[in-house]
């Protein structure tokens, strides 16, 4: 992080500095290391904060944190075993509102100080800023873009999934004055999260993927998804851009909210109304797409681009990146190499290994919602090999309410509609999936109870030539079992 006094940081989040252990001039001490949620992750110089989760109160490791060298922490009370920014809570601020989410001290403390560090490195370097945002897809568009804006400046993005009110402020505190791009995945399970987000990561582009069934039994329906969704295009500057997925109507409409701020849009996609659109789409035998990207700019014949990413729904993300790296001066054959040359960098996501006596296996099982099941499957079908079979293991997908028998229904069918010739199911929340797969004529379904028994289920059905995905909540642990089937560690 920038290096900034205690009293500074007590100054940007409205505490105030309690010398702690220290000798009274705790005021003074400089954070000079990096800041963190976790008191095993601290080193020396860093700043520790503490919050209180559903499992744990971080306030209970403040002397681990201070054995590990932590400069100080951000704290909600006083503490003798370290020096701490002290916020007091509001319990007003706790009570639930439909304009903001119920953050405490803490967690408002850590977002303010993250903006500070935004601000600092904005005025020092000119930082510019994009969010993504979407029901699925995030986390690997986030590495895409992180890799091809590379390619411009320094670019910093987050950690795995870090996405939340706690993620965003970690990955900006690790901003330093020459870093040029920032890449913020911003995620929501409620109203007022992606606004909150962006009170610390303010973009100067918002790239929108799509509005799906994720997190449906919290919000309630795909229309509250979409208005939170917006949250990130409402954010823009005048003269900002809004990347939006021209192939999804509840994102192409946020073209208005781009318009109320005065930002510009730019679809993305592959039907005839995207201003940037993917044609000639195809697929490998690897589930590896290319396509050709025409728009604004690009030669008249378009620009060819073969993606490393399996999975035909890629296109779209590759098309979100093009969009936002040549908004920020990349020339579309740059562009084109830059796409063609990234890899996936999160564990679990169309995690491609294949094994030594044959065995194609697709562990997708970081989550799963219903749109990001339809696309793995149909990776999936793209990968048939002409003496193997496909097989599918899906686990229950979580957060999906009173839908939840009719969404797994839905992908059930799906599967038998792409003539995916096994389908497992693990867990009684995935039952509905078999169950519609067979009456869809589908060809064989086994149900069973945990993933222990489809290991040993899988063991001897699998043949040398098959092609097995593994898809599931990550709560479900699919992941693990994809790991063992893959001979791969964590």
């Amino acid at each position: 992080m920038i290096p900034l006094t205690l009293q500074q940081v007590a100054q940007v989040t409205g505490g105030r500095v309690h010398p702690g252990g220290s000798d009274g001039a705790a005021a003074g001490l400089t954070v000079s290391g990096s800041v963190v949620t976790d008191s095993r992750e601290v080193a020396p110089g860093g700043l520790y904060v503490a919050r209180r989760g559903d499992h744990a109160d971080g306030h209970d490791y403040l002397a681990a944190a201070a054995d590990r060298g932590a400069v100080g922490a951000l704290t909600n009370r006083e503490s003798d075993v370290l020096p701490c920014v002290v916020l007091d809570e509001d319990p007003a601020r706790l009570s639930p509102r439909p304009d903001r989410p119920p953050y405490d001290a803490v967690t408002r403390g850590f977002a303010a100080l993250g903006r500070e560090v935004v601000d600092r490195c904005t005025a020092a370097g000119g930082l510019r800023i994009v969010g993504i945002t979407g029901s699925s897809g995030k986390t690997s568009t986030k590495d895409l873009m992180a890799q091809v804006l590379s390619g411009l400046g320094p670019t910093l993005a987050p950690e795995a999934s870090y996405n939340s009110e706690v993620g965003v402020p970690l990955t900006v505190c690790r901003l330093t004055p020459d870093t040029a791009y920032l890449v913020a995945e911003m995620g929501a399970s409620g109203a007022g999260h992606i606004a909150h987000l962006t009170t610390v990561a303010p973009p100067q582009v918002a790239v929108v993927l799509n509005v799906g069934s994720a997190h449906l039994g919290e919000f309630g329906s795909r229309e509250a998804i979409g208005r939170a969704k917006a949250e990130l295009v409402q954010s823009l500057p005048a003269g900002g851009l809004a990347v939006l997925n021209a192939d999804d109507p509840v994102v192409a409409a946020m073209a208005g909210d781009a318009a109320a701020v005065g930002a510009r849009t730019l679809l993305v996609g592959r039907g005839t109304n995207a201003d940037l659109r993917a044609v000639d789409v195809t697929t490998d035998t690897r589930g590896r797409a290319s396509c050709t990207v025409r728009g604004p700019g690009t030669p008249e014949e378009g620009v060819p681009v073969a993606l490393r990413l399996v999975g035909e729904h890629h296109v779209g993300n590759a098309l979100a990146v093009a969009a936002v790296a040549h908004e920020w001066g990349m020339p579309w054959e740059q562009v084109a190499q830059a796409l063609g040359t990234a890899e996936a960098r999160a564990r679990w996501r169309m995690e491609v290994t294949e094994r030594p006596d044959g065995l194609v296996v697709v562990n997708d099982a970081y989550n799963a919602n219903p749109d990001s099941t339809a696309a793995a499957l149909r990776a999936l079908a793209a990968m048939r090999t002409p003496d193997g079979r496909l097989v599918a293991v899906l686990g229950g997908m979580l957060e999906l309410g009173a839908d939840s028998d009719a969404e797994h229904a839905r992908v059930g069918a799906l599967a038998a509609a792409l003539g995916v010739d096994h389908l497992v199911t693990v867990g009684q929340l995935a039952e509905p999936a078999a169950t519609a797969y067979l009456e869809g004529g589908g060809a064989e379904a086994t149900f069973l109870p945990d993933r222990h028994e489809a290991r040993a289920f899988l063991a001897d059905h699998l043949g040398p030539a098959d092609v097995v995905l593994l898809k599931s909540s990550r709560d479900s642990g699919l992941r693990l079992l994809g790991d063992e089937l893959a001979g791969v560690g964590p």
